[in-house]
């Protein structure tokens, strides 16, 4: 628990919601007391940042492990964590304890399976996983393919008052797939689906969503068309919001080249033009959430044949640092980049958190968003260092993390 005394943080680069400021920021208790110009208390602890940033500390949704080092090496405190565990997150029990095993060091918000060991067939009991802790439910890493389940899903979930989390690919196209169906792919011999599978899961998706009013999410969106589907959405009301990963804005499906497996992904790299679209709706607010999607994977499920090793990243390390290239390219501004990393993933939980503002969990991070460093696998804090930016140069480091006022680095 944090200590009685109060945390003063001064000449601070203030991140909130709307633009950064310069200012003080004042912590009592676990949460914000005062933030602009403050009267410190003669007691306090004073932390002087002599202009450094001051921000939310990230709330990354849509992770695949608890990995405690590598969320506190990227600023990350809270984390959305996927059904897709072992076991299943679709009993209370497990739930439970999911939401139970980081505190306090990191806060898990359980995204409890919307269907029974995610096999896209019977519900799971939602209302129950909730008094257990989860925040939201999700198909994990699969597409529910029957349409009427899906629609049970999303009523259901609008009478709890939860946001549905879908992946968003056609199964009926991306069975056996590695791959999108490209040049490059054709010149390794990879199997490949359609871009379009990703569209034709969104436009399903949101006419059922739009049916029922129920808040959906897809969790990480790629192509132009899925975007367009989903900013055309958004204008006629439906409560649609979506996220991208880093890997999808900044890499294009030619980083597989030499089968390279760090770029194995899921869903996979697209083409030059996908990644253009993404950013673009980065840019002008279609996409509202930026996640790691931390899928940490050992050299055994890696150095393999691109086709027969496992699709994922460790992200958490790098998703800011990547994040604050868009700022540093002009694509967004600062507090954009936090509301795309921290208040937007909170508002999809369900949660009271991810901002600078009075009364808010005191969840911090300090960051020196031009520190320069190279992205090392081999230096990864994490449970495993597969990434597919792999020493690229970078800038922007957390210097200290804040959860409800204590300090964790």
């Amino acid at each position: 628990m944090s200590a009685s005394r109060p945390l003063a943080f001064t000449n601070a680069r203030l991140v909130m919601p709307a633009a950064e400021r310069p200012g003080a920021l004042l912590v009592q208790g676990e949460r914000i007391a005062a933030i602009g110009t403050v009267d410190v208390p003669a007691d306090a602890e004073v932390v002087d940042l002599n202009g450094l940033t001051l921000a939310p500390a990230i709330v990354d949704l849509g992770v695949f492990a608890v990995d405690v080092a590598a969320c506190h090496a990227g600023g990350i405190v809270r984390i959305g964590l996927m059904p897709d565990q072992s076991p299943v997150l679709d009993d209370p029990g497990i739930v439970q304890r999911a939401a139970l095993i980081g505190r306090p060091r990191l806060w898990i918000h359980p995204i409890a399976a919307a269907t029974r060991g995610l096999a896209g067939r019977d519900l799971a009991e939602m209302a129950i996983n909730v008094s257990a802790g989860a925040r939201a439910v999700g198909t994990g890493r699969g597409w529910i393919s029957d349409a009427g389940v899906m629609r049970k899903v999303l009523a259901y979930a609008h009478d709890l008052g939860l946001s549905v989390i879908a992946h968003a690919e056609d199964g009926g196209l991306t069975t056996g797939a590695v791959a999108t169906e490209g040049e490059t792919a054709t010149r390794l011999g990879l199997a490949t689906a359609p871009a379009l599978a990703e569209a034709l899961a969104v436009a399903r998706d949101l006419m059922l969503a739009e049916e029922s009013g129920a808040a959906l999410h897809f969790r990480t969106i790629t192509t132009a068309a899925a975007i367009e589907l989903i900013r055309a959405a958004k204008r006629r009301g439906v409560a649609v919001t979506c996220g991208t990963t880093p890997a999808h804005l900044f890499l294009s499906d030619i980083a597989m080249s030499g089968f390279r497996t760090f770029a194995h992904l899921s869903p996979p790299l697209r083409a030059e033009s996908d990644r253009q679209a993404t950013l673009a709706a980065v840019a002008d607010g279609t996409i509202d959430v930026l996640a790691s999607g931390h899928d940490p994977r050992g050299p055994e499920e890696k150095r393999l044949p691109f086709a027969d090793s496992s699709p994922g990243a460790a992200g958490a390390e790098t998703l800011l640092a990547l994040g604050l290239g868009l700022v540093r390219d002009g694509v967004i501004p600062l507090a954009r980049l936090f509301e795309l990393l921290a208040t937007n993933p909170a508002q999809v939980l369900g949660i009271r958190a991810g901002q600078l503002a009075v009364g808010m969990p005191a969840d911090l991070l300090v960051l020196n968003p031009d520190t320069p460093w190279q992205i090392s696998a081999d230096r990864f804090a994490g449970l495993a260092g597969n990434t597919p930016f792999d020493g690229m140069p970078t800038q922007g480091r957390v210097l200290r993390l804040y959860k409800g006022g204590d300090r964790l680095v």
